[in-house]
């Protein structure tokens, strides 16, 4: 696509969901320090930061399977490490900082747009076998971009509960 060409219809619809659900989840973290960003000031485990990390990760993830398939996505779930890098997912690791893990974000969200923008919407493949996924199932690139969009907004979400439980601010209201 050049610079000059516009999308319409369903790809400018997904992009447009897609970018406003990003807005809302990098707004959360607007004026925050790299401490707060880290902070889990609710009852959850869940901060600001980890949840952008999370989010950049499930994002490029997917977008890792629509482009190469099922093995993109390979999960042992026997695995000793599987649980605890999901988990780590979640948290800002020392050293890491709120500006570094924003930057990753809109990276992966700009080679996201790309995708979205030129994929076969029909490409489809199985899912990878996880105790989470129905056997058997396979999922197009359009139903991979709705449930980026549906993980997006999930964790805005929780991002502005936290946010609200740091300093007050909202998203919206």
């Amino acid at each position: 696509m050049t610079t000059t060409e516009i999308l319409t219809g369903e790809r400018a619809d997904l992009l447009e969901t897609l970018r406003q659900h990003r807005w809302f989840l990098t707004f959360t973290a607007q004026g925050l320090t790299d401490e707060q960003a880290a902070s889990s000031p609710t009852v959850s485990a869940l901060s600001i930061g980890g949840l952008i990390k999370h989010v950049t990760s499930v994002e490029e993830s997917w977008v890792r399977f629509i482009e190469l398939g099922t093995e993109a996505m390979a999960f042992d779930p026997e695995s000793d490490t599987a649980h605890a890098d999901h988990e780590a997912s979640f948290r800002m690791a020392p050293g890491e900082t709120l500006a570094g893990l924003l930057q990753r974000y809109h990276e992966v969200a700009a080679y996201t747009d790309r995708v979205v923008e030129t994929v076969d919407l029909d490409l489809s493949h199985p899912l990878p076998a996880a105790p989470w996924f129905p056997e058997g199932k396979t999922w197009s690139a359009r139903r991979v971009f709705v449930h980026i969009v549906a993980e997006t907004s999930q964790h805005a979400g929780h991002a502005d509960i936290i946010r609200e439980t740091i300093d007050g601010q909202k998203t919206m209201g």
